[in-house]
C-alpha cells in the first residue's frame, strides 16, 4: 500500500535545468514540462510507464502519440514503476471494491436493524441488498491482483463479508430472530389460539417474509396460522388492520376467518374491524366497484348456480339456427365422445359370450374389435346403413396359414366389403401390431384376386373427421343411401347426454377464462398436441362462448371468472389499488390461474408479504377451474419463496395418517410431507374395508355398522361419504334423522371431520371411486399442465374422505366390483379386510393388472381364477382344488383373448 505522502520523480541529478518533472499527490500523477501541467488518474494512469532507452530510462506517455522524457534515475526506476503499476491495479478494482463496501454498509444496517427490532428478514430486503454486490465476474479479476497491496482494512473487511456467504449468514440471524421471538412472545404463541401454537406453526407466523408458501397437512390447523399471523402482524407493529387482506375461496370459509380474527384478537385486545376476510369474487366485485365508480352485476344464471342449464340452452338455440353447429354437435356427442387418441391404447368394455371374446360395445348392441370399429359402426347405425359385422367372406380362402377371411363390414345393398385399417398419421400400425401389414396385403390381394369390392378407412382418418366424409362419398358413389337421424333409438350402449356435454363446455369455458387464454393459446397449444377431435370440439366451443359473452353484454352484467380478471386487470394496472401490506390466502390448491394472477397484482410492491396456505393432497377442484401447478410450482410464479409445512394433525390417529399418507404418495406429482398424528395412539383402530358379496347386501350391512357405532359411542359423530349425492340412499332415513349420522358428498365434507367416516360404495364402474365420468381428455387444452398420474384427481379425493375421521375409517365394497384405491390398500398394513359378518376376508389383487381382484369359480372342468376386471384384463390360471379358496399355481398371459388356460377353460369363463 502507498503512503499518501507526496512523491516526486524528475531527470538524474536533480539538475535545475531539468525539463519534466512527475508528482504523486491525492492519488493522481501530475506531470509538470515546459508545457504545462498534465494530470493523470484512474484508468489514465496505465498511459505512463518507464521504459529503458540507450543508456538510460525514459518516462514513457502514450496518448495519441508516444512522448518521452529522458532522465529517470535509475534508484528510482523500481518506485516509480511499481507507483504506476500499483495505481493501474488500483483504477481496474475501484470501483467493485466501492460496491463491496456499498454492499458491506447496507448489508450491516439491515442485519442489525433487523436483530433489534426481532423481526424476521425478508427475501425481498435481502434481495434489494444483494443486488448492490459486485458481479462474480468483477471478484473474479479482483482475485488475480494482489489484494492486500490495493485494499485498505475496510475494503479487506468488506471482501471477506462476500467470502463468507452472506446469504447463509442471513438464514442464521433468522434462525436467532425465531428463537428470541418464541421466548420473548411465548405467552401470545401459548394464548392467541384455543391451544397452544405448534412450533411448525409459530414458525409460520414468525417467519414474516416476502412471500411464504404453507404446505398444510389435514387437520394441522392452517387456518390459527392465518389468525395468528394477522395478530402477530399488529401486536407487533409491523402492519396496520386496514393493510391486511385474507381471501378465501368461499363464503362459509370466508365467514369462518372474520369470526375467528374477531374472536381471538379481541381475546388479545387487538383492533380486528380493519382487517378484511371475504372471498375472491367479493374482493373483485368491491375493487371493480371502487376503481371504476360502478359495481358491476352477476348474470343472474351465474347467481343463481343454473350455468350449466345455461350452456344447455344456448347449444339448443344453436342447434337450432344453425344447421353445420348442429351436425357438428351431433357427430361430437355420439361419435367422438367416448374415444381415445391411439388405437394402441384401447381398453375393451364388453364381452361378447357368443365368440368369446372382449371388445366394445356399440349402439346397435353387437361387440366389435376396436375402438375405430366401433366409431364406424355407430356412424353407420345412426346413418341407417344395414350392414354385417365380421361376416365371412364370399370366397373360401382359409389355408394352412390363414383362417377364413372375415372382413370388419359387408355392405349386402350394395355387395361391397369394408376394411379399417388401425394406421396412424404415418400410415403404419402400432410397434405392438406385430404381423398387420403381412396381413393387410393378405386381404387387399383376396379382393384383387377375386374382383370383389373393397372399401378402406384408417384409424388416423377416422379419429380425424375426415374419414367419415371420405367413407359416405365411397358408399353413395356405389349407390347407398345414407339417412342421418342423431335420434334414432338406441339398443345397446346409451350415447353421451347433452347435459353431460353441456358440462363439459361449461368446464371448459371456466377454465379458459380463469387461465386467461385467447382464442389465439388455444391454437397454439392444439398445434403442439394436433387431434381434429380436439379441433372439433373448439370450432363448438368458441360458438358457445361468444353466445355466452354476448348474453353476458346485454345485460351488462360479468360472470364470476370476470370479476377476477378484471380485478386483476385493475391491479396490474394501477399500482395505487395495491393497498394491502399483508395478504393471506387460504386453501391455495384450490386457486386458479386467474386468482393466482391477482394475487401476484396485489403483492407486487415493496414491502408486501404474502402468505399462502394449502394442501396439493386436498387439491380436488379441477372441474371449477382450479389449476394446482400454482401450488406445486409456486416460486415460478410468484418469484423466491420460503416454504414451510405443517405436518402435524390435530385430527387422525397415526393409522389413518399413514394409510393416507402412502395411498396419495403414490402419485409422485405431489409435494412430499410426513403428516405425524399430534397424540399417537398405539391401540388406534385400523382402517377396515368390508366386502360384501352383493349389491343388495350393501345397505343391510351399512345399517347394522351404523347401528353399532352409535351404540359403541353414543355421543360421537357419525358422517357418511358419498362419491355422489344418490349414494345417500344406501343409509336409512331414520337413521339420518338423528343427530349424530349425516350423510355428506366427500367434495362437501372438505374442512370437515367427524369421529368415525363410513365411505359406502367405494366400487368399480360409472358411479364408483374413481368416478369413470372422467373429464374429457380436450380439457387438458384449457389447463396449464395435465397430472398425467392415473385418476390423480379422485386419488386426492379419496385422500379427503380418509383425512375427515378422527378415529375411525370403514370402506364398503362389492366383492369383484372393488375400487382399484381398495385393491391398493389390500397390501397396506394398516387396513383390515373384513366379510359382512365381521370376519377376515383374505383377498388377493390381480397379478397382472393390479387394480382388480383375483375370483375363483369351479365348473365341471375344475377350478379357475381370472380377474374381476374381466374383460379390460384378461389374467387367468388354471388352479389346483384344495379346501378352501383355490389359489392360482400357475399363469399364462395374453392379448385379446383370456389367456393362461386350456380352450375349454376359456369357455368357460362367463359360464
Amino acid at each position: 500500500m502507498h503512503s499518501d505522502a507526496p512523491r516526486v520523480w524528475g531527470p538524474a541529478g536533480a539538475s535545475r535545468s531539468a525539463t519534466w518533472r512527475l508528482e504523486l499527490a491525492g492519488g493522481q500523477f501530475r506531470l509538470s514540462t515546459t508545457a504545462g501541467d498534465e494530470y493523470f488518474t484512474d484508468g489514465a494512469v496505465s498511459q505512463l510507464s518507464v521504459r529503458r532507452w540507450w543508456f538510460g530510462h525514459a518516462l514513457v506517455v502514450r496518448q495519441r502519440s508516444t512522448r518521452r522524457f529522458h532522465g529517470v534515475p535509475k534508484a528510482d526506476v523500481a518506485s516509480l514503476r511499481h507507483a504506476i503499476q500499483w495505481h493501474v491495479d488500483r483504477a481496474q478494482v475501484q470501483s467493485t471494491l466501492e460496491r463491496a463496501c456499498v454492499f458491506q454498509s447496507h448489508y450491516s444496517a439491515l442485519l442489525a436493524h433487523h436483530l433489534v427490532e426481532q423481526r424476521w428478514i425478508p427475501h425481498d430486503r435481502v434481495a434489494q441488498v444483494m443486488a448492490l454486490c459486485p458481479t462474480p465476474e468483477e471478484l473474479e479479476r479482483l482475485g488475480r491482483l494482489p489484494i492486500e497491496d490495493l485494499t485498505t482494512p475496510e475494503e479487506r473487511d468488506a471482501l471477506a463479508l462476500l467470502a463468507r456467504d452472506p446469504i447463509a449468514a442471513i438464514q442464521t440471524a433468522n434462525e436467532r430472530i425465531l428463537h428470541g421471538e418464541l421466548t420473548a412472545e411465548a405467552a401470545f404463541f401459548a394464548g392467541i389460539e384455543s391451544q397452544p401454537l405448534t412450533p411448525e406453526q409459530a414458525l409460520a407466523v414468525v417467519a414474516f417474509d416476502s412471500r411464504v408458501r404453507v404446505i398444510a397437512a389435514a387437520g394441522s390447523g392452517k387456518t390459527s396460522v392465518m389468525v395468528a399471523r394477522a395478530a402477530y402482524a399488529q401486536e407487533r407493529g409491523f402492519v396496520a388492520p386496514d393493510r391486511i387482506l385474507m381471501l378465501a375461496f368461499n363464503k362459509d370459509a370466508a365467514s369462518e376467518l372474520r369470526a375467528r380474527v374477531a374472536s381471538r384478537l379481541a381475546a388479545r385486545e387487538l383492533p380486528a374491524g380493519g382487517i378484511q376476510a371475504t372471498t375472491f369474487h367479493s374482493f373483485g366485485r368491491a375493487l371493480i366497484g371502487h376503481a371504476t365508480g360502478r359495481k358491476p352485476t352477476i348474470a343472474p344464471w351465474v347467481e343463481n348456480g343454473s350455468d350449466v342449464d345455461k350452456v344447455s340452452r344456448i347449444i339448443d338455440e344453436l342447434r337450432e339456427a344453425s344447421p353445420d353447429f348442429r351436425f357438428k354437435w351431433d357427430m361430437f356427442r355420439l361419435i367422438y365422445s367416448r374415444v381415445s387418441e391411439r388405437p394402441d391404447l384401447e381398453e375393451p368394455d364388453s364381452y361378447d359370450r357368443s365368440k368369446r371374446r372382449t371388445g366394445f360395445h356399440t349402439y346397435r348392441g353387437e361387440i366389435v374389435r376396436s375402438e375405430g370399429e366401433r366409431m364406424i359402426a355407430d356412424w353407420l347405425f345412426l346413418n341407417g346403413v344395414d350392414y354385417r359385422y365380421e361376416q365371412p367372406y364370399s370366397h373360401d380362402v382359409a389355408d394352412k396359414e390363414h383362417s377364413q377371411y372375415r372382413p370388419d363390414f359387408f355392405y349386402p345393398q350394395i355387395d361391397a366389403w369394408h376394411e379399417h385399417w388401425a394406421l396412424g398419421a404415418d400410415g403404419a400400425p402400432p410397434p405392438s401390431f406385430t404381423g398387420y401389414a403381412d396381413g393387410m396385403r393378405w386381404k387387399r390381394a383376396l379382393h384383387r384376386k377375386y374382383g370383389t369390392s373393397l372399401i378402406e378407412t384408417t384409424w388416423h382418418e377416422i379419429v380425424n373427421l375426415n374419414g367419415f366424409s371420405a367413407l359416405a362419398d365411397q358408399l353413395q358413389r356405389r349407390g347407398l343411401e345414407l339417412d342421418w337421424n342423431p335420434d334414432r333409438p338406441i339398443s345397446g350402449i346409451p350415447a353421451a347426454t347433452h347435459e353431460r356435454l353441456a358440462q363439459l363446455m361449461r368446464t371448459f369455458l371456466s377454465h379458459v377464462k380463469a387461465g386467461s387464454l385467447s382464442r389465439g393459446d388455444l391454437d397454439a397449444r392444439l398445434t403442439s398436441q394436433p387431434s381434429r377431435r380436439s379441433r372439433l370440439f373448439l370450432e363448438l366451443f368458441w360458438q358457445i362462448f361468444d353466445r355466452w359473452q354476448d348474453d353476458l353484454a346485454a345485460l351488462g352484467a360479468i360472470d364470476f371468472d370476470d370479476m377476477v380478471i378484471q380485478a386483476a386487470d385493475l391491479l396490474e394496472r394501477h399500482p395505487s389499488l395495491r393497498t394491502f401490506d399483508l395478504v393471506l390466502v387460504d386453501e391455495f390448491q384450490d386457486t386458479s390461474r386467474s386468482r393466482a394472477r391477482l394475487v401476484k397484482a396485489l403483492c407486487d410492491k415493496p414491502e408486501a408479504y404474502l402468505l399462502a396456505v394449502g394442501d396439493d393432497w386436498q387439491a380436488i377442484n379441477r372441474f371449477a377451474g382450479a389449476d394446482l401447478s400454482a401450488m406445486t410450482e409456486f416460486d415460478s410464479f410468484f418469484g423466491a419463496t420460503t416454504t414451510l409445512r405443517l405436518q402435524t394433525t390435530f385430527r387422525n390417529t397415526q393409522r389413518i395418517a399413514d394409510v393416507a399418507g402412502r395411498f396419495i404418495s403414490r402419485n409422485p406429482g405431489q409435494l412430499p410431507k410426513r403428516v405425524v398424528a399430534s397424540s399417537p395412539l398405539t391401540n388406534a383402530a385400523p382402517v377396515v374395508v368390508v366386502r360384501v358379496e352383493s349389491r343388495q347386501q350393501l345397505r343391510p350391512t351399512i345399517e347394522r355398522h351404523l347401528l353399532d357405532l352409535a351404540a359403541r359411542y353414543p355421543t360421537a359423530s357419525i358422517d357418511v361419504l358419498g362419491r355422489y349425492s344418490h349414494e345417500r340412499d344406501l343409509v336409512p332415513r331414520r337413521l339420518l334423522a338423528g343427530p349424530r349420522v349425516s350423510f355428506r358428498t366427500i367434495h362437501s365434507a372438505k374442512g370437515l371431520e367427524a369421529d368415525h367416516v363410513v365411505l359406502p360404495n367405494l366400487t368399480t364402474g360409472t358411479f364408483g371411486l374413481p368416478s369413470q365420468i372422467d373429464d374429457d381428455p380436450v380439457i387438458g387444452l384449457a389447463m396449464a399442465r395435465d397430472d398425467e398420474f392415473p385418476h390423480s384427481e379422485e386419488r386426492r379425493l379419496f385422500y379427503v374422505a380418509l383425512t375427515r375421521a378422527r378415529h375411525t375409517v370403514t370402506i364398503f365394497t362389492i366383492a369383484g366390483l372393488e375400487s382399484p384405491f381398495v385393491v391398493e390398500l389390500l397390501q397396506d398394513q394398516d387396513v383390515v379386510v373384513q366379510d359382512s359378518s365381521g370376519n377376515r376376508d383374505p383377498v388377493q389383487p390381480c397379478p397382472k393388472c393390479g387394480q382388480g381382484t383375483v375370483r375363483f369359480k369351479v365348473s365341471e372342468y375344475g377350478p379357475f381364477s381370472y380377474c374381476c376386471r374381466f374383460p379390460r384384463c384378461d389374467y387367468k390360471a388354471d388352479v389346483v382344488s384344495s379346501v378352501g379358496p383355490a389359489k392360482p399355481q400357475r399363469t399364462r398371459q395374453g392379448s385379446g383373448r383370456v389367456a393362461g388356460a386350456s380352450a375349454q377353460s376359456r369357455r368357460r369363463i362367463r359360464s
